[in-house]
């Protein structure tokens, strides 16, 4: 299976591996490109592990972002820019018959060792 962050990319060879282990990670790109990965894949309980405890949503909201990623159809990402903690990126995806575009500045730390999101800027 290709990796639905970069289609270039196996599965196995890239997502997988922060799937499995998210102390993995090594960068905020990657956290962020896993994170893309799992909404394609409906991996609710990796979203809410790499989502910082403080804006972690709540167990209602996993129920209600479990039912969308599975309603719509992802297209691809492209990631714009990466700095030190930020990763500008656009994910596409179709819903309702119409394309759609999520563009964000996503800000990542680290907690408890390991790279998480914390919020939009």
């Amino acid at each position: 299976m290709k990796c639905p962050c970069n289609p270039s990319k196996l599965y196995e060879s890239c997502c997988k591996k922060a799937h499995l282990q998210i102390k993995s990670v090594t960068t905020p790109e990657a956290l962020m490109r896993s994170r893309y990965s799992a909404f394609v894949l409906a991996n609710i309980d990796y979203l809410q592990k790499s989502h910082h405890s403080s804006t972690r949503p709540s167990k209602l909201e996993k129920k209600e972002i479990l039912d969308w990623t599975k309603s719509v159809e992802w297209i691809k990402l492209d990631v714009l820019q990466t700095t030190e903690n930020n990763v500008e990126f656009k994910a596409y995806f179709y819903e309702n018959g119409s394309l759609n575009v999520i563009h964000e500045n996503s800000h990542f730390v680290k907690e408890n060792n390991y790279w998480v999101y914390k919020s939009a800027l």
